[in-house]
């Protein structure tokens, strides 16, 4: 089963706010297979999200996913082996403190839309897709803004516009069209950001936002039953010990000798689902610390 972060851009794209959902099935072939479940996160207590499908509406769900982490805002899924693109979604969300609900079911639609990003004038000799203009600005003022943009960066005795530059709706600063080229060189060279041309004079910062992808440990990790593995190829001829912790860092319990290459310990010694800590000692010193996800049976 293939898992995807999924970010997508563009607002034909927008991701639906839990306990809302996006599905759809995307491609140059109407019906296909692929489906895409998506959404935006705002819950501040969610400890778990499981994605659920059906060939009804209303019963038989069975549950294809339930995702690593679901404090991640922005995420979603590609279910790549659905049967027939006409199932029915629907998303299983628990609550910290035990609370839970369903979402509405829904059935994918067939996204025709693509989110085209239009790359600013080649400031440097090559596009830049971090460089975007709003379809709010009609073309050919864009065209012309393109033009006097690429005038500017070669001759700095051009006649001087000035752009207002945002962050959310919060004005950063003021900047003439003569400083344009240091202002992108900054962005472009010192940062991962995106300037979006909201109009012709207002500029938007939006901040690069690294995708959260778990990867779980080699050594202490969940197996598909939901029970945890410990796996330590040397463990006989070396001391290993092992304290387990809430998320919250509070200790749970310590093997304070591992001494078999390969255990498993049941979950129930772990009296809940949600996120665990552990800390891995060898011979006395610190390996590693990671965490790892126990699903909620349901």
């Amino acid at each position: 089963m293939f898992l995807l972060i999924v970010v997508f851009a563009g607002p034909s794209l927008a991701q639906d706010t839990l306990p809302k959902f996006t599905v759809t099935t995307r491609g140059p072939i109407k019906g296909s297979n692929k489906i895409f479940i998506s959404w935006t996160n705002t819950f501040e207590a969610v400890s778990q999200i499981s994605i659920q499908r059906s060939i009804d509406s209303t019963k038989n769900f069975q549950t294809i996913l339930t995702v690593p982490d679901p404090r991640v805002r922005q995420n979603g899924f590609v279910d790549a082996k659905a049967q027939t693109p006409f199932l029915f979604y629907r998303l299983f969300i628990v609550m910290e403190g035990g609370k839970y609900l369903f979402s509405k079911s829904s059935r994918p639609f067939w996204d025709t839309i693509r989110a085209a990003q239009q790359p600013v004038v080649t400031l440097n000799g090559n596009g830049n897709k971090r460089i975007l203009f709003s379809e709010a600005i009609p073309a050919s003022e864009t065209e012309q803004l393109k033009l006097s943009l690429k005038q500017n960066t070669e001759d700095n005795n051009a006649a001087a516009r000035t752009y207002i530059v945002k962050k959310g709706e919060a004005i950063l600063r003021t900047i003439s069209e003569p400083e344009f080229k240091n202002f992108y060189d900054s962005i472009v060279q010192q940062t991962k950001d995106t300037l979006v041309f909201r109009t012709l004079d207002t500029i938007l910062v939006k901040t690069f936002v690294p995708k959260v992808i778990y990867k779980p440990s080699q050594y202490v990790y969940t197996e598909r039953d939901g029970n945890i593995a410990i796996s330590l190829s040397d463990a006989p001829k070396k001391q290993y010990s092992i304290k387990f912790f809430e998320e919250n860092e509070t200790e749970l319990f310590e093997i304070k000798q591992v001494k078999d290459s390969f255990i498993t310990l049941d979950k129930a010694n772990f009296l809940h689902a949600g996120w665990f800590w552990f800390e891995l000692y060898e011979e006395g010193k610190l390996k590693e610390k990671h965490r790892f996800y126990i699903p909620k049976d349901f």
